[in-house]
C-alpha cells in the first residue's frame, strides 16, 4: 500500500538564520561571482579595473547570457554554506545553462578551474585570461560545457535538468543534486514531465534532488508562463505534482540572502530527516520531497534602464543587457559603473586574487561542487562484470531453419548484468520491456515504482520499491535519467520502438556532442557507453501499420563524428549478443542497436556470430555459389544485405535464383556494423577499400537490401570502389496494415523483387531469365491477393526455411 510520510516529513522544518557576519561573507561570495560573470561576457583585459575601462579592453564579439547568471550564482554561494556546515555530498546542474557564466564564477572561485587549468590562476594575469576564454574563438562555448570542471548537464538544449539529476542520484544514497530549472525550461514538455521523477526516487537506496525553480520572470522576448500565474496556483501546480514549495521572493540582496539561507538548510533538514526515517525503519515510502521557488530579479544587480528602456527585472538582460559598449562612450561608463558596483576592491588582494576569507566559503577537495568525482563520472566508473555469452546461445544445427525472439536472450543477459553489477547496471524502457521480449529480467529484479501499489499488482505487473527498470511514458524522462546514470559512472541500456526513437533524436545528438567534447579534454575520465536498443521494427508492423514504420534513426548516427557513433544490424539472436558483448562494454560511444522483436530465422552459431561482428561485413559462404569450382570464381552478382527481415527476403532471393538460373554466380555479403560500409577516413569501423573491394567486387552489380532508407547506404559509398554498381533497396514510405511479405513487396525489398533486380542488373541475362522474371511479377500479384483476402501471407512464406543445405559447396562450418 502507499506510504504516507509523517508529519515531521511533511512540515517544513524550523531553522535559525545565519548570523550577520555569514550573511556578509555569503554576500561578498556572490558579488565576486556576479562581477566574474559581467567580466567573462564583457572583457578580455583590465579584468581588476585598476584603470578606466576603454575601448580595447573590451571583447570585439560580446556573447554569453547574463539574465539567469546572478540567480545561479545566488543557488550555488548557498550551496556551498550548507556542504560545509553538513558535510554534504551535492552537485549543480544548470538547467537553463545559457547563464553559464554564474556557474562558472564559482568554480574559479573555488579553485577548480584554476586545478584544470593552471593558467587560469589566482592572479591578476590568470584573471585575465579567465575572462577572455569565455565563448571566445579558439577556447570555450557560452554554456556548462563538458571543458567546465563540475559539470556533467550543459543546458545548451533545455528541458532535461531534472532527469538528468535524477538519473545521478540512482543508486547514489548520499549524493544530493541541486537542480537549477529556468522558468523558462521549466515550458518544455521534457521538463513538465520530468517533475514526476519523485516517483522513482527511493530513499533508502538513491540519493535525493533538491529542484530550484527560478523564476526570473522572462525568456528571451517574452515573459515565462509559471512566473504571471498567482501564488497559489503555483504552489497548488508542484504540490500536485507531489514536491514540498518553500518559497524565496524579493530583489533586496541582505533580505534575500537571510530568506535564502533559510529555505535551502530547511529543505537539506527536510532531506535528511526522510533518510533518516527511511533507513532507520528499512521501509521506503514516497515522501514529498522538498524544492525551492526562487523568485528574483532577470538579471538581477545589472543595470536597471537603458536610454529609457528597462533592463533589469525584463527580457532586454537576457543575453548581453549592454551590447555597444565598445563604440559608445556613455554605454562603456555605464558598464564600467556597474561593474565597480560589486566593489572589486573588496573581493580582490593586491595580486588579484579572490581574497581569501571569501574563497575560505567554499568546500574543500571533493566536497567542491566543481571537484565533486560524480561530476566527473568516469573516475568512478569499473569495468563491468560480464556475463559468460555461452549461457545465451542459440543453438543452430543449420542455418536459416530454426525461429527464435532475437531479444529475448538479450533480456537474459541484461538480467545477468544487472545482478553481477548491483548499483551500476539499470534498464530503461517506455512500458514496453515485456513486448520488446527484454522480460527475462524481472527475474532479477522489478520495475522502480514509489507510487501507489494496489494488491492486483501483486500478479504480473512486476512493481518493486528498489527495482533496477525504470519505465514512464516518457523517452525523454527516461534517457534524460541514463544520460544522468551514465555521466556519474554507471551503465545503462535504453529501449524503444523504432518509430518513436525519433522522440530522443535531439537528447542522442546532444549526448554525442558531450563525448566529442570529452575525447579533447585529457582530464575527463571515459564514460559507459549509450546504448539504445532500436526494437518493433518496421518490417514487422502489420498490427500498427504507416504510424509505426519509420527507420529514419539511424540517419541521424551518420552526422555523428565518428569515433563515437555505432551503428549494428544483426540478423539473429547470436549476432544480437555478440554486437551485446562489444557495444556494451565499449566506453565513451553512443551505440544503437536495431533487432526486432518477432521471431527470425537463426543463421550463425555464437562463435561465427563473434567473428561476423568482428569484421563487420562479410560472405555467408554456405549462401553463395561462386566459390564452388575448383577454383573460386569472379560472381556475376553481389547480394548483400543488413537487418533482420532483408536478410530473410535477401536469402530467399537467392534460393529462387540459384534453383531457376543454377548456372548465375551468387556471392551473399551480409553487413552487421552499418559503418563498415563507410570510409575508413570516417569511421573506425570502416572496411579498407581493399577489403571492400574484395567483398562487393571492382565491378558486378551489387543487389543491397537494407533496413533503412536506402540513400543511406548510398550517402556511405559514395566514394568507394564500384559505387556506381550498387542499387539499393530499402524502406520508401509505402505501406499500411500490410503483411510483412506484402509491405516487403510494396517498398521492393522482398524476394521476387529482389530477383527481378538482378536479371535487371546482370547483363548475361537479358531475354534468357525472361520467363523466371515473368514468374516473380506473377509472385507478386499471386501474394498480394492472397494477403488481401486472407489477411496473412501464405504458408509457404511464413513457413519458408532456407532449403540448399547447410552449405552448397561443403565448406567447413568451423573454419
Amino acid at each position: 500500500m502507499t506510504a504516507t510520510p509523517t508529519e515531521t516529513l511533511s512540515v517544513i522544518q524550523a531553522v535559525e538564520a545565519p548570523t550577520d557576519d555569514e550573511l556578509n561573507q555569503l554576500d561578498a561570495y556572490w558579488r565576486t561571482a556576479n562581477y566574474l560573470a559581467v567580466g567573462m561576457i564583457y572583457l578580455q583585459d583590465n579584468p581588476l579595473l585598476r584603470e578606466p575601462l576603454r575601448p580595447e579592453h573590451i571583447k570585439n564579439r560580446l556573447l554569453g547570457h547574463w539574465g539567469s547568471s546572478p540567480g545561479q550564482a545566488f543557488i550555488w554561494t548557498h550551496a556551498n554554506r550548507l556542504i560545509n556546515k553538513y558535510d554534504l555530498d551535492m552537485i549543480y546542474m544548470s538547467g537553463p545553462g545559457h547563464g553559464a557564466p554564474g556557474a562558472r564564477g564559482p568554480v574559479y572561485i573555488d579553485g577548480s578551474y584554476g586545478e584544470r587549468y593552471p593558467d587560469k590562476s589566482f592572479d591578476e594575469e590568470g584573471l585575465r585570461r579567465f575572462f577572455k576564454m569565455f565563448s571566445f574563438p579558439g577556447h570555450i562555448g557560452s554554456h556548462c560545457t563538458a571543458e567546465m570542471p563540475g559539470s556533467i548537464h550543459e543546458g545548451g538544449e533545455l528541458g532535461y535538468v531534472l532527469s538528468h539529476a535524477a538519473g545521478s542520484v540512482f543508486d547514489n544514497p548520499e549524493l544530493i543534486t541541486l537542480a537549477c530549472v529556468g522558468d523558462g525550461e521549466a515550458e518544455t514538455g521534457p521538463l513538465a514531465t520530468s517533475w514526476h521523477i519523485n516517483k522513482f526516487l527511493n530513499p533508502i537506496k538513491d540519493g535525493a534532488v533538491l529542484p530550484v525553480l527560478h523564476l526570473n520572470g522572462y525568456k528571451i522576448a517574452n515573459p515565462t508562463i509559471l512566473s504571471r500565474i498567482d501564488h497559489e496556483e503555483l504552489e497548488n501546480l508542484l504540490r500536485g505534482y507531489g514536491w514540498t514549495p518553500i518559497f524565496v521572493e524579493g530583489s533586496e540582496p541582505m533580505a534575500m540572502h537571510r530568506q535564502m539561507a533559510v529555505a535551502m538548510e530547511q529543505a537539506v533538514v527536510m532531506i535528511q530527516a526522510i533518510r533518516d526515517q527511511a533507513r532507520a525503519s528499512g521501509e521506503a515510502f514516497r515522501p514529498r520531497w522538498p524544492m525551492i521557488v526562487l523568485r528574483s530579479p532577470k538579471g538581477w544587480t545589472g543595470p536597471e534602464s537603458l536610454e529609457g528602456k528597462k533592463i533589469e527585472n525584463f527580457w532586454r538582460s537576457h543575453q548581453v543587457p549592454v551590447s555597444d559598449v565598445k563604440t559608445n562612450a556613455e554605454h562603456l561608463q555605464l558598464l564600467e559603473t556597474w561593474m565597480r558596483s560589486y566593489r572589486p576592491w573588496e573581493l580582490f588582494d593586491d595580486s588579484g586574487a579572490v581574497r581569501e576569507e571569501i574563497r575560505c566559503l567554499s568546500p574543500r577537495g571533493e566536497k567542491r561542487m566543481g571537484s565533486n568525482p560524480h561530476t566527473n563520472g568516469g573516475e568512478l566508473r569499473r569495468e563491468l562484470l560480464f556475463p559468460d555469452l555461452s549461457n545465451y546461445e542459440v543453438p543452430v544445427e543449420i542455418p536459416g531453419t530454426g525461429e527464435m525472439e532475437n531479444t529475448f536472450p538479450l533480456g537474459e543477459l541484461i538480467r545477468d548484468l544487472i545482478g553481477k553489477n548491483p548499483g551500476r547496471y539499470r534498464l530503461f524502457g517506455p512500458d514496453e520491456t515485456a513486448s520488446n521480449r527484454l522480460q527475462a529480467v524481472y527475474e532479477t529484479t522489478k520495475k522502480a515504482w514509489m507510487a501507489g501499489f494496489l494488491p492486483e499488482d501483486l500478479n504480473g505487473s512486476e512493481l518493486s520499491q528498489d527495482g533496477a527498470v525504470v519505465e514512464m511514458l516518457s523517452e525523454h524522462t527516461l534517457v534524460g535519467m541514463m544520460d544522468g546514470y551514465l555521466l556519474t559512472g554507471r551503465n545503462g541500456f535504453f529501449h524503444t520502438y523504432e518509430a518513436f526513437a525519433h522522440v530522443v533524436a535531439s537528447m542522442y545528438n546532444q549526448h554525442c556532442k558531450w563525448l566529442e567534447h570529452c575525447e579533447e579534454i585529457a582530464w575527463r575520465a571515459p564514460i559507459g557507453a549509450w546504448n539504445c536498443l532500436i526494437s518493433s521494427t518496421v518490417w514487422r508492423q502489420d498490427h500498427n501499420g504507416f504510424t509505426h514504420q519509420d527507420p529514419g534513426f539511424i540517419d541521424l548516427a551518420g552526422n555523428k563524428k565518428g569515433t563515437i557513433t555505432r551503428v549494428y544490424l544483426p540478423a539473429d539472436a547470436n549476432s544480437l549478443l555478440a554486437v551485446s558483448e562489444q557495444a556494451l562494454t565499449e566506453t565513451s560511444v553512443a551505440n544503437l542497436i536495431v533487432s526486432d522483436k518477432q521471431k527470425h530465422l537463426q543463421y550463425l552459431t555464437l562463435d561465427q556470430a563473434r567473428r561476423h561482428v568482428a569484421k563487420g561485413a562479410g560472405i555467408w559462404e554456405w549462401a553463395c555459389n561462386d566459390n564452388c569450382g575448383t577454383e573460386p570464381d569472379e560472381p556475376d552478382v553481389v547480394l548483400a544485405s543488413a537487418g533482420d527481415i532483408p536478410t530473410k527476403e535477401c536469402l530467399a532471393a537467392i534460393e529462387i535464383l540459384r534453383r531457376k538460373i543454377p548456372f548465375l554466380k551468387i556471392r551473399y555479403v551480409n553487413v552487421v556494423k552499418l559503418f563498415a560500409m563507410a570510409d575508413p577516413k570516417n569511421h573506425p569501423h570502416g572496411l579498407s577499400d581493399k577489403d571492400f573491394e574484395s567483398l562487393f567486387t571492382p565491378d558486378r552489380p551489387v543487389i543491397f537490401n537494407f533496413h533503412g532508407y536506402p540513400w543511406l547506404i548510398h550517402r556511405l559509398t559514395y566514394n568507394r570502389p564500384n559505387h556506381v554498381n550498387f542499387h539499393v533497396r530499402g524502406y520508401k514510405e509505402q505501406g499500411n496494415i500490410n503483411t510483412p511479405l506484402e509491405l516487403a513487396i510494396c517498398n521492393q525489398i522482398d524476394r521476387f523483387n529482389l530477383v527481378i533486380d538482378v536479371i535487371d542488373r546482370v547483363k548475361c541475362l537479358g531475354s534468357r531469365a525472361a520467363h523466371v522474371k515473368e514468374q516473380m511479377r506473377d509472385e507478386i500479384f499471386r501474394h498480394v491477393a492472397y494477403s488481401h483476402e486472407y489477411g496473412i501471407d501464405a504458408p509457404e512464406i511464413n513457413e519458408w526455411r532456407w532449403s540448399l543445405g547447410h552449405s552448397a559447396c561443403s565448406i567447413d562450418r568451423k573454419s
